[in-house]
């Protein structure tokens, strides 16, 4: 993510993409959007995400990659992108890592 544009963007689509996943999960897990990264000149977007508890991150991301194409209907319908990105979701590793280290240094 390079220009303002692109920031922009992903900062719609990240409180975008978290309401639709607390809409349509199912709670059994929680799934945070940790950042949206903007690639391909806003024509793809990469959701970056944490599911607690750890057990259900296989799961979620699968949830996740099913409702793609509902989550792009979703943003059309509230209509703050012009043309919504097509989407993939990743889990957040370098989040995951970063609260392992702070659980550390906390001394868990």
């Amino acid at each position: 993510m390079s220009n303002l544009k692109d920031l922009k963007l992903a900062g719609i689509l990240i409180d975008l993409a978290a309401e639709y996943i607390n809409r349509e999960s199912n709670k059994t897990s929680l799934i945070t959007v940790t950042r949206v990264e903007i690639l391909n000149r806003g024509k793809r977007a990469i959701v970056f995400f944490t599911v607690l508890p750890d057990s259900e991150e296989e799961a979620s991301l699968e949830f996740l990659k099913r409702k793609r194409s509902d989550l792009r209907k979703f943003i059309m319908e509230k209509k703050p992108v012009a043309f919504p990105p097509s989407f993939d979701f990743q889990i957040d590793l370098g989040e995951k890592n970063r609260q392992r280290i702070d659980e550390l240094l906390a001394g868990g």
